[in-house]
């Protein structure tokens, strides 16, 4: 397990050096001037534009900028905004609330994902199944943001079950629309990677053998058939969790929360390159550290995957 631990470790190590050097190319590479964006219809001073390059580093070269960008990183340092606020403070303020969102859009999908799933693969060909899989079928079809859309204008405008958008601090109940638009097509892809997984295990000779020993169709089903059926789903599940914390940029823009994606879009519309790299490297970090335990779970159920590595 330690060879495996490291040798996943040295993999993520250019994947994260060839990631920020590619993000940072890609904002030094940007059209304008994002100084004197920040100055809107005013005309800023020559002095104040030279001291203002000279403190974010914007009059030296990409690889002086990059290398100097990479120390920060590994000090612990992401920068400071052009607002002047550092760039921690504003990942230490919204990154707790795309943390809950992706919370509560996992266990949704999980819950109900698994559940569906299941029902649909001990009743496969049936009016459930049938069912099941054209609302799967429906909802991988959608895009996130129509799923939103509608989502917001039918349960938050047209019947008022909830608030269209997050107010103040994004409060548990206002992340209950934007948790089920993420959680949509996620769902629907766990339903029928449970579904074909449990038809797959329900045919084993061990779960006959089972039903052959006089065990009841409940004890069946959740320790054998289940239990069994999980470790597909468990690493989909690992990984979209990871895919979440990312990737909620359309989501938090439709409702409103003030999340990570929220404030790096901003960000981006705004020309602010410190904020708009460091934001897109701890999203990196995250999916790196994410896809490692996925590594490593997938091992501990799977020992063959273990001893190949």
């Amino acid at each position: 397990m330690v060879r495996f631990l490291g040798f996943r470790l040295l993999q993520a190590v250019p994947v994260l050096l060839g990631t920020t050097l590619l993000i940072y190319f890609m904002v030094f590479a940007m059209p304008g001037d994002p100084i004197v964006a920040l100055f809107g219809d005013r005309t800023p001073s020559p002095a104040v534009l030279a001291e203002l390059r000279s403190r974010y580093l914007l009059d030296q070269p990409f690889l002086v900028q990059y290398l100097n960008y990479l120390g920060g990183i590994l000090r612990g340092d992401f920068g400071t905004s052009f607002s002047g606020e550092p760039v921690s403070e504003i990942l230490a303020r919204t990154f707790p609330v795309t943390l809950r969102l992706a919370l509560l859009a996992l266990a949704i999908e999980m819950v109900f994902g698994i559940a569906v799933g299941l029902v649909s693969g001990l009743r496969k060909g049936r009016v459930f199944d049938a069912s099941a899989l054209v609302v799967s079928l429906l909802l991988i079809s959608a895009p996130i943001f129509v799923i939103a859309f509608v989502l917001q204008y039918v349960f938050g405008i047209w019947l008022g079950w909830a608030r269209p958008t997050a107010g103040p601090g994004a409060p548990l109940q206002d992340l209950i629309l934007p948790a089920v638009a993420m959680a949509a097509i996620s769902f629907a892809q766990i339903v029928r990677l449970t579904r074909s997984s449990v038809i797959d295990t329900n045919g084993m000779d061990f779960v006959r053998v089972a039903a052959a020993k006089g065990l009841s169709r409940r004890r069946i089903v959740p320790v054998h058939v289940l239990r069994n059926s999980l470790i597909p789903v468990v690493t989909f599940l690992a990984a979209d969790f990871g895919v979440m914390l990312v990737g909620a940029t359309v989501t938090e823009g439709i409702f409103n929360v003030p999340g990570v994606g929220r404030t790096l879009y901003q960000a981006i519309i705004r020309g602010e390159g410190p904020t708009v790299v460091s934001f897109v490297t701890v999203m990196v970090l995250l999916y790196l550290v994410v896809t490692l335990l996925v590594d490593l779970l997938y091992a501990l159920l799977d020992p063959r995957i273990r001893h190949a590595s």
